[in-house]
């Protein structure tokens, strides 16, 4: 089969699109015929190895431990292995599993769900790693309430278009943190407020509630900006250095968070297949849409990874995978 295989750590262009072996299935587990897979922020840490703690994380010192990217993932089962009951061949799925961008991945059954109806194979490609993320920072870390205020920043990214849809699920009142060219996309997510951060201060309002995706403002600035009791969620950062990687400030939250009224929170997220089974329910129930900013085949994932580094991506990245 074809797939994206990775020797060694590097610029995106240390992916090579090549031949490799086709995987078979283990006990609990399914091989999928991948029709698209999701790209996110996490492929790209892993493809040039930083920063330096995930590989002493056990993700591969000195070279990838998993020579085939990608997580997010939907497209056909095409074999099962023994014990599985929750899904047949030819059945239509999305999920996550280690090495998505191939023509055919592996999954465990628990991590596989039906593709929901309302979308297409490249919508539900970008659904788990992103929307868990955005759910678990909301529901779990951010113990998130009907009617309460609730700020997002980086809302025109692949976790913040999940997380504002999310939001209104469960009846706060959104506002969205974003640039000029984003401001349309995120009111129609469902935002009541919109902030441009080139133009606005965010601390303009007070919030129950931030969900920062994007890690570039300081505690001090996100903390003026929450009511007395409020609760900030770090779900992303990207400034933080090679070995690091923007870490240092849950470090700094949770140093912090004994001494202040906040609750100051870093969220370290979780691919769960419960959260798959919310997510579709949401999805099913026309509550949630995944956004995606464009498309590319399989082959040129470094433009793909490029174009998502840059910053200019509005909603998820995502690869077709053609089989050949």
């Amino acid at each position: 089969m074809k797939a994206i295989v990775q020797d060694r750590y590097g610029s995106p262009d240390v992916l090579e699109f090549r031949d490799t072996a086709r995987p078979s299935p283990g006990a609990g587990e399914v091989v999928v015929r991948v029709h698209a897979a999701g790209v996110d922020p996490g492929v790209r840490h892993l493809t040039t190895g930083h920063p330096y703690l995930l590989r002493l994380l056990g993700f591969g010192l000195r070279r990838p431990k998993l020579p085939v990217r990608g997580l997010d993932f939907a497209g056909t089962v095409e074999e099962t292995g023994d014990g599985v009951t929750r899904v047949r061949p030819g059945d239509e799925v999305f999920g996550v599993c280690e090495g998505a961008f191939a023509e055919y991945a592996v999954a465990k059954q628990d991590l596989v769900a039906a593709k929901p109806a309302r979308l297409s194979f490249e919508q539900a490609a970008a659904v788990l790693v992103s929307g868990g993320t955005a759910l678990q920072a909301l529901r779990d870390a951010g113990r998130v309430r009907p009617g309460q205020r609730v700020l997002v920043i980086g809302a025109a990214g692949g976790i913040g278009t999940f997380a504002v849809q999310l939001a209104k699920a469960f009846g706060a009142e959104v506002t969205g943190v974003c640039s000029t060219a984003k401001t349309d996309l995120v009111r129609t997510l469902g935002a009541e407020h919109v902030v441009d951060y080139t133009r606005e201060d965010i601390a303009a309002r007070r919030y129950d509630l931030i969900v920062d995706t994007a890690g570039l403002r300081s505690l001090t600035t996100l903390r003026r900006a929450l009511t007395p009791r409020g609760t900030l969620v770090i779900a992303g950062g990207e400034n933080g250095g090679r070995w690091l990687g923007g870490i240092q400030r849950v470090f700094r939250a949770a140093l912090l968070n004994p001494f202040v009224r906040h609750r100051l929170c870093g969220l370290v997220s979780r691919v769960r297949g419960e959260d798959l089974e919310v997510l579709r329910d949401l999805i099913e129930a026309g509550k949630l849409t995944p956004v995606l900013d464009r498309t590319y085949p399989l082959a040129d994932v470094a433009a793909a990874i490029g174009h998502l580094h840059a910053g200019r991506a509005a909603g998820k990245v995502v690869l077709t995978v053609l089989i050949t």
